[in-house]
């Protein structure tokens, strides 16, 4: 005979065909009999299988986090340049660049340690006891005891009743009114009917779909069952999804541009130095002593803080989400990700819909209001909550109750019921009448089908009810039929053989309940240009009623179902998903799917989910996103960890994002293009200066002042523009606007060529070099400060603000370019005294510089490049 390890257990034991095993079969297959193992066999079965857990996840130790810090592509460019700066003897150079490495690697594994430690908090399994039954030796009778569920295995029979939460992967032998809610594993909101019979065909949603099958994951909502246990630890369903949490996720968008600006520096980085070489060698005559000047110049163009402005700028973000809104990010580039989110995806439930439904009509045989019809609703379900021993109502019973006048309940006295099954697929109430002496009054409650087929009505009259029926549910209610019949009054019990010959009542119609902050989180977020798509495992008209409530326009055509998106390609897929809304009757893998295929448009795709089923899509977007109740390996493949499933606190993330992205973007976009312009004059000035144009020491110098000011941006506040729309770093915008700024910058800096020169001629002029590098030095300085305030924000960024951070730095910056020249410092640096002269010649080149900058700036705006840092 074969033992419960052979094949596996789900799989053996649900079937894969479109026929389940039988109760005989599992406990066969499992050796194991209705009376549950002995205590010998279970712990031979404990050593075999091991303990009934999820797979460890092994937590990063911060040492781990540094070294990991160290393959981001801007850190790696500055830690080579560090090297070649002490090969070539470069000392002040090479522990500057290194000290900003160190600086940036300490702030990002500490940032990702505190986010694993606040994670840590939230982990645990998902049950803790389990109900099971053991005998101590062979021919004892069963004993029912608590038993911690790691201790639970393979061929054990457990009890399940109501609030349960399933320890393993189970085959019912036997249930009593029992439904699961079972949304962590499928996204179907409603609760979801189990019955141990022995039933063929498959089910929809596959193995998830049978009902003599429960899951780990899922919670027992109402009834009881037994059943064995055919999977546990890391066989079972719920484990093979935390088993994907090791597998290699695609680059997200933040990566994505990250690689693509490193590479851009990259070449211009490689470029320069043998061109400096070349130049000099050529037309000067100067060799490899030149070298470390070439170096400066390389290490001039990269922006060295950009490792230390963007993780302060997502650590700041990150801490202020976490101390605030209780949201938790646990990879700090996801922040930048958030904030260049376009497409949100997620499920209709617990995010749009509370999880419990509300009453929305109640219907007469005529179709017109019918408040009788939900009074008699009422007392079918209180009084088959109260005589059926139910420990609490299901959801649809609440809904109703909650809806329904307590008096006109108590007007009624109960005598028996019959709980509601998932064969006959509705509940019965027996109560009697006041006024009704001698006489019963059956109150009936269920399904449509099911009711009407036991009325006492016409063919024609029945398919009229059908119809009207189906007219409810394709505009995405659910809907009850209650009937009634007037019984003789008996003392004998009342058995579904009595549930004939009814009188049809009417209709109760239930709709989701909506999020109370869900219409408005949707309008803030279509304002901040983020479109919404909702991937869910329910009905498709329920999900598109749900998605009109709210306000979200849902065309015919912008509905999609499963079977749809497996018809087509990947790129019909892509173009399908612009225009779809709902994708409704879900799998997981249709999920992951969608994700990618928007992401494959260009779109930046955020995904909240918070089940099993989740999964694979929290993977494949580019940002994962799962509140903090959701399942634990939901939480572990999230991104980021929000402190309640609400549309809000995804709104504050989204601007902390944006907030931190618009941050990076100026700073990029400020120091590139300085930086470009620099390089090029240090290039030109080779050409025409019988000396360098500027000294290694001086060019550090330069960098240091302007790299102290920059950290300003990592605490700056960006025009409200910046926030309007998503922040997404892209290569060839960014590269238009460094290439067409850098080269005014460049002009700026022959015009002071020309001034120096201007100022220099004569029999009487000071020490030409000293002189020619304190001018350049000063009005390198000046003209950074200058960019900083001018090409800060966006549209009217620099009007009518308060200097802030970014103000205060300028001015400092400004400060020391005049002053450093003058002081003792200076001599330090080769720097001298500058002609008087010179400071009203450079102001005026200062003043046509800045009126150029606005020109340029105002052009960009208007073709919407260069500062535009959406999509």
């Amino acid at each position: 005979m074969p033992g419960p390890g052979s094949g596996s257990p789900v799989d053996a034991v649900a079937g894969r065909a479109t026929s389940a095993p039988t109760v005989l079969q599992v406990l066969r297959r499992l050796d194991s009999g209705p009376r549950g193992l002995t205590e010998a066999q279970a712990e031979e079965r404990a050593v075999r299988f091991g303990a009934n857990t999820l797979p460890a996840r092994c937590e990063a130790s911060w040492p781990r986090l540094f070294v990991h810090s160290l393959r981001d592509p801007f850190t790696t460019v500055l830690l080579c340049l560090g090297l070649v700066s002490a090969a070539v003897a470069s000392w002040g150079t090479a522990c500057v660049i290194l000290l900003l490495v160190a600086v940036s690697c300490v702030l990002r594994a500490s940032g990702e340690h505190r986010a694993d430690r606040s994670m840590a908090a939230l982990r645990g399994l998902v049950a803790t006891t389990a109900t099971v039954l053991r005998r101590a030796e062979e021919g004892d009778a069963p004993v029912a005891r608590e038993i911690p569920v790691e201790e639970v295995v393979p061929g054990d029979v457990i009890r399940l009743g109501p609030g349960d939460l399933v320890p393993a992967d189970v085959r019912l032998l036997r249930a009593y009114g029992l439904s699961v809610h079972q949304a962590a594993l499928t996204g179907e909101s409603a609760p979801v009917a189990k019955a141990a019979a022995d039933t063929t065909g498959a089910a929809y949603g596959g193995v998830f779909g049978r009902p003599q099958m429960c899951f780990q994951g899922s919670s027992v909502v109402s009834g009881t069952g037994t059943a064995i246990v055919v999977a546990t630890g890391r066989r079972t369903r719920f484990a093979a999804a935390h088993g994907g949490l090791g597998a290699q996720r695609e680059p997200s968008a933040f990566d994505r541009s990250v690689h693509g600006i490193s590479w851009i520096l990259i070449r211009f980085m490689l470029l320069t130095p043998p061109l400096v070489l070349m130049v000099n060698a050529a037309l000067r005559g100067r060799g490899l002593e030149t070298l470390p000047f070439a170096v400066a110049v390389a290490v001039g163009l990269t922006p060295e803080m950009l490792p230390v402005i963007v993780t302060t700028c997502l650590a700041r973000g990150a801490s202020l989400l976490a101390r605030a809104h209780g949201v938790i990010v646990k990879r700090l580039p996801a922040l930048h990700d958030l904030g260049a989110v376009d497409v949100l995806c997620l499920d209709k439930t617990g995010t749009l819909t509370k999880d419990r439904p509300v009453v929305d009509r109640a219907l007469g045989p005529d179709g017109e209001d019918g408040p009788e019809v939900l009074r008699w609703a009422a007392v079918n379900a209180w009084w088959t909550l109260q005589l059926a021993d139910l420990p609490t109502p299901d959801a649809l019973d609440e809904a109703i109750l909650d809806a329904a006048d307590e008096d006109d309940l108590m007007a009624y006295d109960g005598t028996a019921a019959i709980p509601f099954d998932p064969v006959r697929r509705l509940a019965t109430a027996v109560v009697r009448t006041p006024g009704r002496l001698g006489s019963h009054t059956l109150v009936v409650k269920g399904a449509v089908e099911a009711v009407l087929v036991r009325c006492a009505v016409t063919e024609d009259e029945r398919e009229r009810l059908l119809a009207l029926a189906a007219h409810q549910a394709d505009a995405g209610l659910r809907v009850l039929a209650v009937a009634t019949a007037e019984r003789p009054a008996r003392v004998r019990d009342y058995t579904p053989a009595d549930e004939r010959g009814l009188t049809f009542q009417g209709f109760v119609t239930l709709r989701d309940a909506l999020a109370p902050t869900a219409a408005d989180a949707l309008k803030v977020l279509a304002d901040r240009g983020v479109a919404v798509k909702i991937l869910t495992g329910d009905h498709p008209k329920t999900a598109a009623r749900a998605c009109r409530d709210l306000g979200i326009p849902v065309a015919s055509d912008s509905v999609f179902t499963a079977d749809r998106v497996d018809g087509l390609s990947d790129t019909e897929l892509a173009h399908a998903a612009a225009r779809t809304v709902v994708f409704a009757r879900c799998t997981p893998e249709h999920k992951a799917r969608i994700a990618t295929a928007l992401r494959s448009s260009g779109h930046t795709v955020g995904f909240l989910g918070d089940g099993v089923n989740d999964l694979p899509a929290l993977r494949a977007a580019d940002i994962g996103i799962a509140p903090r109740d959701a399942v634990a390996i939901a939480r572990e493949a999230a991104d980021v960890v929000l402190a309640e499933k609400d549309l809000t606190a995804i709104d504050r993330a989204i601007t902390a994002g944006r907030h931190s992205g618009g941050n990076i973007a100026t700073y990029l976009r400020v120091t590139l293009s300085s930086n470009l312009g620099n390089v090029i004059a240090m290039l030109t000035a080779g050409l025409l200066l019988p000396f360098l144009p500027m000294l290694p020491v001086q060019v550090l110098a330069q960098n240091l002042c302007f790299d102290a000011a920059q950290l300003a941006f990592a605490y700056d506040r960006p025009h409200k523009a910046v926030l309007r729309r998503p922040t997404r770093l892209r290569p060839r915008d960014l590269l238009r606007f460094i290439a067409g700024f850098g080269a005014l910058n460049a002009v700026a800096d022959l015009a002071t060529f020309a001034v120096l020169a201007f100022t220099l001629h004569g029999p009487d002029a000071l020490d030409d070099e000293a002189v020619f590098h304190s001018g350049w030095f000063t009005e390198n300085l000046l003209t950074q400060a200058l960019v900083m305030l001018l090409l800060r924000t966006g549209r009217r960024g620099a009007e009518g603000r308060t200097p802030g951070t970014v103000g205060w730095a300028a001015a400092a910056l400004t400060v020391v370019g005049l002053l450093v020249p003058v002081s003792p410092l200076g001599s330090f640096f080769g720097l001298t005294p500058l002609p008087v002269l010179y400071y009203p010649l450079l102001g005026a080149v200062l003043a046509l510089y800045a009126a150029a900058l606005m020109a340029a700036r105002t052009r960009y705006e208007r073709l919407g490049a260069g500062l535009r840092v959406g999509p």
